[in-house]
């Protein structure tokens, strides 16, 4: 077997708009095309020796035990792939059961699609599941502890930390986007303007000055002594001759912790001589140059968590222990406690794996024992000198037992020290008392606490802590989204989304804009290229300063990686042609009309997809979908439109030469079209589609018409406005038509324009694009012939794969059956092929350049016509 590619998806896609996390592995099965898994001796029974709970796949018999019985019957080796892949992050901690192998048209060659929790662990499981298979079939020993342990320790690398995870979950929980700034735990959640950003547990509501006051122990401790907190007695010293001050100071025992530490590391409690002091001083200034040392109060370690100063839950923590049997050694006690199904590796349970480390073993020699050590029944023994989780600690929910004053304490101390979210270390002996009548104190006040002891304590109920952030960060009434249309099809998507930001615009929003020239907010290019994928809406969802999106989406990026978006308020398809086809496994018009139709399933239910209703395929979308549908048709009777609008609907027509509105027998007048510049005086049939699309979606969104109308009115074609989208320059003795059109039906619509020209003599540039299928580069030679006089075929550019002289040669043969004496000739360059045209051009002569690259070609011919009118 072997891998052809893997694709990564992380929005709506082509599989599935509601499984946004999908690996897409092509693999061509080679040889074991002709043997499936009934044909491999004993292939069943090794299959479930070395995956034993892949029972529970139901498959297609949809029971226990389903898919084994497929491989029984005789399945394919894609679909055993398939569950291998989901069962082997099972195993490692990520559950995922979303799976689909299907043919790709090609004999022995599929896509096997399955889901994915983290993106490196998908991609490593799709290779691991193909290594399996192989040495299944060949009867092979294989490790498969050696690929569970790797995949969870990639996974640890790049998840969501606890903290982090649960508010992403709350937020989806709540229908608000997010979006990750990084690999680690900076997130931004909703979109544009309406956005707002938080890293673990801190957001872009945090008072840097609140965090450096936190940070410093001592500051911290200062503060609240001033606000009448109560807190350890202590002092901050920075030199080892310094100890012997603190011992005489505040007296045994002690705690030194570094000044700005976390997580408690460098700490050290309980210290009960000068050595230990000693060795507790140079521990701590490992981590910080100054340490803070005070009095260790016995009683129970506590953790207070304050939301937008708020109590929300509080916790009583342990450090990691174990309880002697009175047989057992400390080593063996340890084992036996990481066997407790609640502890993991990482994050991945409610507790950590209890790890032996330095840390353990200054903890037993201050015993005096060892990890051989056999403890007395029922002997407690701490393993660590933190409670932290995250080394093996254990915490108990108490929320429902704390006093009501030592409540009002901790609210108190969150607005003394100005965190939003604080975390408030506490030591006492119970909570359900004063602290001022059990002599407990504050210990240190924490921003960016963990959430993870509150969310799933080894005891008590857990707490959802992370809806009290999502509250302080969306209140009641506040929007986390931005509005988004999205433009789809296989021509005039460019014009039509820049048609639609333009009244946008209009209309009083600072507008973000994605193309195939590039990326805009407002008149503004921030990016050059194309620019039509997920990565460039995401682009313009992440700025800050955009209130309105309107992207153009195109096929290439919904197939290599899915949506930058999970939904929108409209969705317009232009239209579906054949273009592209035979790429990535579209073969059919049908195929290409289920990919445009991911942006259609992307839409809201109250939004509405527009839709063009004189091409079939569009029309098909129209039953894929569960939002509200529009129509638009240059032809009024359309059975669709008469249809649709019977019934209520709304429609946009091209009527007695206005763009009118048509809801139900109701008919509003837009415009006129030859008041329309977009459209050349109704002349461009495809323009007027795009004014038809554009004009649609913005009264479904909610504009008027009259505002549409003035923006239709002021929208210019021009190489400022539209680059590339039917640009016409005036020379004195002859015009020069600019226009992007790359296949054959947009050859179609320029033939259709030209036709009403009056020229003597029409020169055409052309060229190929490489990706295309054979016949379809002869089509375009075909319509080229059709419509000029005179052919210069230039190849310079969009080879993909083909030899610039295999494309000429099927543009050739084109326009050879068309016209077998059909003058033409073939300049490789653009840039000459241009320069070529314009020295040849007769007076009346109309030179139409049909470029792929739109920059060079109107950079040339402005600057002759600039040179013309003496500008240069």
């Amino acid at each position: 077997m072997k891998i052809i590619e893997i694709k990564t998806l992380r929005g709506p896609n082509y599989w599935s708009n509601y499984r946004k996390k999908l690996i897409v592995m092509k693999l061509d099965l080679e040889e074991l095309e002709e043997f499936p898994t009934n044909k491999i001796d004993g292939f069943a029974q090794r299959l479930e020796k070395m995956l034993p709970s892949m029972r529970k796949h139901r498959c297609s018999k949809n029971h226990e035990g389903g898919f084994f019985e497929r491989v029984v019957e005789g399945t394919w080796m894609g679909h055993v792939i398939e569950h291998i892949a989901l069962e082997i992050q099972s195993l490692a901690g990520m559950e995922c059961g979303f799976g689909r192998t299907r043919g790709t048209g090609t004999k022995g060659m599929y896509n096997v699609v399955f889901s994915y929790m983290e993106e490196t662990v998908g991609m490593y499981a799709a290779k691991a599941s193909v290594k399996i298979a192989e040495a299944i079939v060949a009867g092979n020993e294989y490790d498969l502890e050696n690929d569970i342990i790797t995949m969870r320790k990639m996974r640890e690398q790049e998840r969501f930390g606890p903290s982090t995870g649960s508010i992403v979950d709350e937020a989806v929980a709540r229908d608000i986007p997010f979006i990750r700034l990084n690999n680690q735990s900076l997130v931004q959640l909703g979109y544009g303007k309406n956005q707002v950003r938080f890293r673990a547990t801190m957001t872009d509501r945090t008072s840097s000055i609140a965090v450096d006051l936190a940070s410093n122990k001592d500051e911290t401790k200062r503060m609240l002594q001033d606000a009448a907190i109560p807190v350890a007695k202590g002092m901050c010293i920075a030199y080892e001759h310094e100890v012997d001050e603190a011992i005489s100071k505040i007296g045994f025992p002690l705690v030194f912790k570094p000044l700005d530490g976390n997580h408690g590391k460098g700490a050290s409690i309980n210290v009960k001589t000068v050595e230990e002091a000693k060795a507790a001083f140079e521990h701590a200034k490992k981590y910080s140059r100054k340490i803070i040392v005070e009095s260790f109060i016995s009683g129970y370690d506590f953790r207070i968590l304050v939301i937008n100063n708020r109590f929300i839950a509080a916790a009583l923590r342990e450090p990691a222990h174990i309880i002697g049997d009175g047989t057992s050694t400390i080593q063996q006690l340890i084992e036996i406690e990481n066997k407790d199904p609640r502890r993991g590796y990482g994050h991945e349970n409610v507790l950590t794996e209890i790890s032996i480390d330095k840390e353990t073993h200054d903890q037993l020699a201050k015993h005096g024992f060892t990890l051989d050590t056999i403890l007395k029944k029922g002997e407690l023994c701490y393993l660590k000198g933190t409670a932290n989780l995250s080394t093996g600690g254990t915490s108990t929910d108490v929320t429902d037992i704390v006093h009501p004053h030592n409540i009002f304490i901790c609210e108190r101390i969150s607005r003394v020290i100005g965190l939003d979210i604080c975390g408030i270390d506490i030591m006492a002996s119970n909570l359900s008392e004063p602290l001022e009548t059990t002599g407990g104190v504050v210990l240190e006040v924490n921003a960016a606490p963990g959430f993870r002891m509150h969310l799933a304590p080894a005891k008590g109920l857990p707490r959802n802590v992370a809806a009290p952030v999502l509250d302080m960060l969306y209140p009641t009434g506040k929007s986390c989204r931005i509005p988004i249309i999205a433009v789809t099809g296989t021509n005039g998507k460019t014009t039509t989304t820049r048609l639609i930001a333009h009244i946008v615009k209009n209309n009083g929003f600072r507008v973000g804009y994605t193309t195939s020239d590039g990326i805009y907010v407002q008149n503004s290019m921030l990016t050059k290229g194309d620019t039509t994928g997920p990565i460039s809406a995401e682009f313009i969802l992440k700025d800050p300063t955009v209130e309105f999106a309107v992207l153009e989406t195109a096929r290439g990026g919904i197939l290599r990686s899915g949506l930058g978006f999970g939904k929108c308020d409209v969705a317009v398809v232009t239209n579906i042609q054949e273009d592209h086809m035979g790429l990535s496994d579209i073969h059919t018009l049908k195929d290409m009309a289920n990919v445009k139709g991911v942006v259609a399933r992307a839409v809201k239910r109250d939004g509405y997809t527009v839709l063009n209703a004189d091409n079939e395929h569009c029309v098909s979308i129209s039953k894929t979908t569960d939002c509200k549908i529009a129509y638009f048709s240059i032809n009024e009777n359309n059975p669709i439109i008469i249809e649709h609008c019977k019934h209520g609907g709304i429609a946009a027509i091209y009527e007695n030469g206005y763009i009118t509105i048509k809801k139900g027998d109701w008919k509003f007048r837009v415009q006129k079209a030859t008041q329309i510049p977009l459209t050349f005086g109704g002349k461009v049939t495809f323009m007027v589609y795009n004014v038809l699309a554009a004009t649609l979606a913005s009264y479904v969104y909610g504009f008027t018409i009259e505002d549409i109308k003035t923006s239709l009115e002021t929208f210019i074609p021009s190489a400022a406005q539209t680059p590339g989208r039917m640009n016409i320059f005036d020379f004195k003795e002859y015009k020069v038509l600019i226009d992007f059109a790359h296949n054959a039906d947009g050859f179609r619509g320029i033939k259709e324009f030209l036709s009403t020209i009056e020229s003597p003599y029409k020169i055409g540039i052309i060229t190929g694009t490489g990706d295309r299928r054979d016949d379809d580069i002869r089509d375009m030679g075909r319509i080229s012939a059709e419509m000029f006089d005179h052919i210069i075929i230039r190849q310079d550019k969009f080879l993909r794969g083909r030899l610039a002289d295999d494309i000429v040669k099927l543009l050739v043969e084109g326009i050879d059956e068309v016209n077998p004496k059909q003058s033409y000739e073939y300049i490789p360059k653009e840039v000459e092929a241009l320069k070529h045209a314009l020295s040849i051009a007769k007076p009346g002569t109309y030179i139409t350049a049909l470029s792929d690259v739109i920059d060079n070609a109107i950079d040339v011919v402005q600057s002759y016509l600039d040179k013309e009118r003496g500008t240069l």
